[in-house]
């Protein structure tokens, strides 16, 4: 029977790749892009290197305001469903490519499974705490990475569908180590291991603050420490547009967005990582380098009890102390189950579609 995977960004691609090699196997997967990461190098390196197949469709959305980047890809999903009729829709995380594929489908009676359900920050500024709440609400099929992510749902009253099927981030990490370990990126870049420490800012809490944006600039700056900061296409442009663009190219490396084994060579070779991502909390988790996140709030919360993880916001004391002292010790669980997720949400899909 036919599945449509809905996928948009660069933590979808990855989480895909893994779920596509699975459900392939017995089942037709048509992939749709909606194209809300669309610079090559956050979407296309991440088809070629992770070997996931050309997408079916891709509706070029590109940016835009959350209203008109959500609408525009309603509509173009559901052109698709309607012309494909597929039995069920898969999507993934939590961004507004998720979102618009729940809604085009559960508006024409097909079905949603969702990877990646019951994961909760508890701030609903953040539009990807408004999308997961929503998808969940309305998915089929609710597959928890985490033993938290199913007590969420059972405290929000979902308990039908609901699956916890582990992490296939950790599927991932498990699968692409070995092909990242033989990167020259370091080599490129001048680095050697554990010589630098690892940045990425994305979420609009910090590049849409001026004070935020600027705050992290000027900890980065003043800890005299080697930094790579592979930067978003968004986080350039209100980089130049606060006049901190040439003031961090001068005092680190700044470059384009990594390929994904490149960045994974980066993030196992780090000293440190610092980020506001949610994703790479749990692949520094995974990999056993300490994060230092740039929020107040995460939904991964089994990296800071497990030691692995420190919250420190947009506050440079903060930011500079986690620099110089934060030295994880403790031991990591098996929080994220034990790497084979995939296969168990291809087998429960199975078993629905059978």
């Amino acid at each position: 029977m036919d599945i449509v995977s809905i996928v948009g960004a660069r933590p979808q691609f990855i989480k895909a790749a893994q779920v596509s090699r699975e459900i392939r196997k017995k089942h037709k997967e048509i992939i749709l892009h909606t194209g809300q990461h669309y610079d090559p190098t956050m979407s296309a390196t991440f088809f070629e290197e992770l070997k996931i197949p050309e997408p079916d469709y891709n509706l070029g959305v590109g940016s835009g305001s959350h209203a008109e980047q959500t609408g525009r890809m309603v509509i173009g999903v559901e052109n698709v469903l309607l012309k494909e009729r597929p039995a069920l829709v898969l999507v993934y995380g939590d961004t507004n490519s998720t979102l618009a594929g729940t809604l085009a489908a559960v508006k024409v009676h097909i079905p949603v499974a969702h990877v990646e359900a019951g994961l909760r920050s508890f701030n609903r500024k953040m539009p990807e705490e408004v999308n997961r709440v929503l998808v969940d609400r309305v998915s089929h099929l609710l597959f928890c990475p985490t033993k938290t992510a199913v007590k969420n749902l059972e405290n929000e009253g979902l308990t039908k569908g609901v699956h916890l099927v582990g992490d296939v981030m950790y599927d991932a990490a498990l699968h692409n180590k070995a092909l990242a370990e033989e990167r020259e990126i370091l080599k490129k870049l001048d680095i050697k291991e554990r010589s630098y420490l690892l940045v990425t800012v994305h979420r609009p809490v910090n590049t849409d603050s001026k004070e935020n944006l600027t705050t992290i600039v000027d900890a980065l700056i003043s800890s005299e420490e080697d930094v790579v900061f592979p930067a978003h296409p968004r986080t350039i442009k209100f980089l130049k547009k606060y006049g901190l663009h040439d003031k961090l190219k001068e005092s680190i490396h700044l470059i384009k967005p990594a390929s994904y084994l490149d960045f994974t060579c980066l993030l196992m070779n780090a000293k440190k990582m610092i980020t506001d991502s949610g994703g790479v909390q749990k692949e520094s988790y995974f990999y056993e380098i300490p994060c230092i996140t740039l929020r107040k709030e995460t939904e991964w919360v089994e990296t800071v009890e497990d030691g692995w993880n420190i919250l420190v916001g947009a506050n440079k004391d903060r930011i500079l102390d986690a620099i110089k002292t934060f030295d994880p010790k403790g031991e990591r669980r098996e929080s994220y189950g034990d790497g084979k997720a995939s296969k168990r949400i291809s087998e429960i899909i199975d078993e629905e579609l059978s």
